[in-house]
């Protein structure tokens, strides 16, 4: 039924754009590096790396938060207070059409998967059309959190049982350039974060993505380099909670603990250092070159997902109840 809505919303979008409708299988690099890339040259003027001083691991204060978050990771019942035997752990998804493509095939990955924790339910909450700016204003967010809590309600969670969200979000046709567009969009997800934080009271961690690769797009709902500077947005968001924003502390209960999930951007064919990640044109759907393709970038972005759900020194314990090994980086590299 998910799906049937996703392919519903994709009509709408693409009957009210103007572009071409077909993917622009041409666009297989636009010359820029990935945050990730250690031999990264500031891009208009701002450094890279996923967290500060162009590092991709994790401050080692910023780490110890979120182990001592992780650690309150554990089967609560409908009102929040632990059980052992019939209690739920919730880890939902928060976004558009995208996030809700990739989720759902990272839940029919990860629900079989015998590492999962039994006591782990995975919902996704994503809904196409549903970008940052719609879903924390009032006026147009409200059908977007009905169908959340609806969602939660068909998986037999409540609100006191959501413990972690993955967040990937976007708005939709940007025109704003850089650095603009990047830091709207962070304003708009520090209100979501605090949002999520007051809906959720057990809310503990929250893992950032942001866009894939966006070359391949015939539309303007979210092209390049938009989608590669959405990386900004989560960067600097996470820095300012690191560098101690008040309005950002996960110490205090104002926001949950902020971390990179998986980093999904790479410049098309060309292999990302470190893991080789590349996208392809097929791993995008055919009409946009936008949304993930059923059998190319929806697998691809939910087997990033598992990965880094299983292995990340701050979700072992809850995600799979095996002991957390050596701190990952958030790079999201790819299962060998």
């Amino acid at each position: 039924m998910f799906r049937m809505r996703i392919a519903l919303v994709f009509f709408a979008l693409i009957a009210t754009d103007v572009a071409q409708s077909s993917s622009n299988c041409a666009g297989t690099s636009i010359g820029l590096q990935p945050l990730t890339d250690p031999n990264f040259n500031p891009y208009k003027g701002y450094s890279g790396g996923l967290y500060p001083d162009g590092a991709n691991q994790r401050p080692a204060a910023h780490l110890a938060g979120g182990l001592q978050m992780a650690a309150k990771v554990q089967p609560l019942n409908s009102q929040g207070l632990p059980d052992a035997v019939n209690g739920k752990i919730a880890l939902i998804s928060i976004g558009f059409s995208n996030t809700t493509m990739e989720f759902s095939t990272f839940k029919t990955l990860a629900d079989p998967d015998p590492a999962k924790n039994p006591k782990l339910t995975i919902v996704d909450c994503a809904v196409g059309e549903m970008g940052a700016g719609k879903i924390i204003n009032p006026a147009t967010g409200a059908q977007y959190w009905t169908t959340v809590e609806q969602r939660l309600q068909a998986a037999g969670i409540s609100d006191a049982q959501v413990q972690a969200v993955w967040l990937k979000e976007v708005d939709p046709q940007p025109t704003t350039g850089f650095p603009a567009y990047a830091q709207t969009l962070q304003s708009e997800l520090q209100t979501l974060l605090q949002m999520l934080s007051s809906s959720y009271p057990n809310l503990r961690l929250v893992y950032l993505s942001s866009r894939s690769y966006a070359g391949y797009a015939s539309t303007l709902l979210n092209p390049e380099p938009y989608a590669y500077e959405s990386g900004f947005t989560v960067k600097w968001l996470i820095e300012q909670q690191i560098s101690g924003n008040p309005d950002l502390s996960y110490t205090t209960g104002k926001v949950p603990w902020l971390s990179w999930g998986p980093y999904l951007w790479a410049d098309g064919l060309n292999p990302r250092i470190g893991d080789g990640l590349t996208w392809a044109c097929s791993d995008f759907s055919a009409t946009d070159g936008t949304h993930p393709s059923l059998h190319g970038g929806e697998p691809k972005v939910a087997a990033m997902l598992l990965n880094f759900f299983k292995t990340d020194a701050t979700t072992q314990s809850w995600f799979t109840n095996k002991p957390a090994t050596a701190p990952q980086r958030g790079l999201g590299r790819r299962p060998r």
